[in-house]
Order: structure tokens, then C-alpha cells, then sequence
């Protein structure tokens, strides 16, 4: 089992290069791609209602998905301009989870899935902004969605150091293990090309790398362990003296 850590630098991409346009373009092209094979198929007819409403769903769940990524593009500026956007406050780290957990459901349904979330019941809080820890987890499960095996679970998991200073989400998948040196690619010179993950052909790294520009942003710190049976990749966020009333 190996472990990384990634935050910003110098040499981290820069969000508005053209290499992250292409790597936008890729993520972007499987959804729309799908939903346009789906509409081809409703507009032919010939289907049941149980079908179209099945399709429906689908177009749905899919477009929701491309919504998120641009959303999130749209927000990839410069740290400096994220940080005074989204300021820092105690955040209930467990009910992020459950709400992502939520908000996913369907998709994860839709494709045999299932997402889990596992928290202590008292749990401390932690440093954050909630909206863009939201989209750091929603980020890391929608990767996970990609690998999971066929009636496989991913699971969300909030643990706490003893000494109640850190707190940690973690997103478990169960796929095709991550290669190694991959975290070190993820970060090195932005001159270089978002290549596909070896073993993990329909990702450009863009989720993560939009993960970790939010997770500078609230002063966390992204990570992944490797397991032989998948990946685990985490986030890393400064405990709150406040205690949870939830």
C-alpha cells in the first residue's frame, strides 16, 4: 500500500491552458455522446413506455453529471480567486457526505451501484466551506461510479485523528488499481499533456485535478492509497474546536 499527497505548487497546471480544454472535452464527450444516442432512440420510437421512461431517466441522470463538471469548471480559476468566494467555517463533515451520498443515488442505481456512507456518530467538525467540499467528494464518487464493478459498492468514509486535528473523507473504490507514480504525474510540469490513467482509460485526471484546486482552497490536502483491489482517494481537512450538534 502506497500513499500521496498532493497540494498545489508552482508546478501544478494552470486551469485556463489548453491541455485542461482538451481534458474537458474529453470528460465532456462520453455524457453528451450518450445523450445523444439516447434521444436518436426515443425520436425512432418503437419503444414501450417502461423504456422511454427508462431513457428519460437516463438523459436525465447523464446531462445532471456534464452539468456538474462545467459548474465546476466554472469556478477552476486561481485559488486566490476561489478563496475569498467561498469563505471558511465549521463544516458537519458526515452530513456532506450523506447529502453527495444523496444527491448520487440515482446515478449509482442506474449504472448497479451503490454508495455508502460510514461516519462515527461523534464525529468532530472540520475547517471548510461546504459547497466546495461538496464538490470535492461529489468529485471523487463520480470517479469511483466509473470503476466500480458491476454490484459493487463505493463507500464514503469520515474518520478523525485522535487528538481530533484532522479529519479525514475518503472515497473506496474497488477497480483497477491506481498505477504507480500516477499522483506524481498528476502533479508535475503543466507544460505536460492530461493523459488518460493507465488501467483507468475514461479519466483525463480533470476531476482530480479540479479536486485539488478546491481542496487548496479550504486549506485541505488531497491524497490517494493504492490497494490491490482499488483505490482510496481522501481528503485532509484542519479539525474545529466546535463541537457538532447534529
Amino acid at each position: 500500500m502506497k500513499e500521496g499527497e498532493y497540494s498545489q505548487s508552482k508546478y501544478a497546471p494552470n486551469p485556463f491552458e489548453a491541455p485542461l480544454f482538451g481534458a474537458a472535452a474529453h470528460e465532456l464527450k462520453s455524457p453528451l455522446a450518450l445523450i445523444r444516442q439516447l434521444a436518436i432512440a426515443l425520436e425512432q420510437g418503437g419503444l414501450t413506455r417502461d423504456e422511454i421512461s427508462l431513457y428519460a431517466r437516463r438523459i436525465q441522470l447523464t446531462s445532471e453529471r456534464a452539468l456538474r463538471l462545467a459548474n465546476d469548471l466554472a469556478s477552476a480559476g486561481t485559488v486566490d480567486e476561489l478563496v475569498p468566494l467561498f469563505p471558511l467555517e465549521p463544516v458537519n463533515p458526515s452530513a456532506v457526505c450523506q447529502r453527495v451520498a444523496f444527491e448520487l443515488q440515482p446515478l449509482f442505481q442506474e449504472q448497479g451501484r451503490h454508495i455508502e456512507v460510514r461516519y462515527h456518530r461523534q464525529s468532530l467538525l472540520c475547517i471548510a466551506n461546504a459547497d466546495l467540499l461538496g464538490r470535492i467528494v461529489s468529485n471523487l464518487a463520480d470517479n469511483a461510479l466509473k470503476y466500480a464493478p458491476e454490484s459493487a459498492s463505493v463507500k464514503l468514509e469520515t474518520t478523525t485523528a485522535r487528538d481530533g486535528s484532522t479529519i479525514r473523507i475518503a472515497v473506496r473504490d474497488y477497480g483497477p488499481g491506481l498505477p504507480a507514480g500516477f499522483w506524481q504525474q498528476l502533479t508535475r510540469s503543466s507544460t505536460k499533456r492530461h493523459m488518460p490513467i493507465t488501467r483507468r482509460p475514461d479519466s483525463s485526471g480533470l476531476g482530480l485535478f479540479l479536486s485539488s484546486q478546491f481542496a487548496e482552497a479550504i486549506q485541505g490536502k488531497l491524497g490517494v492509497i493504492r490497494h490491490r483491489d482499488g483505490t482510496t482517494f481522501y481528503i485532509d481537512l484542519m479539525g474545529s474546536t466546535q463541537m457538532s450538534l447534529l
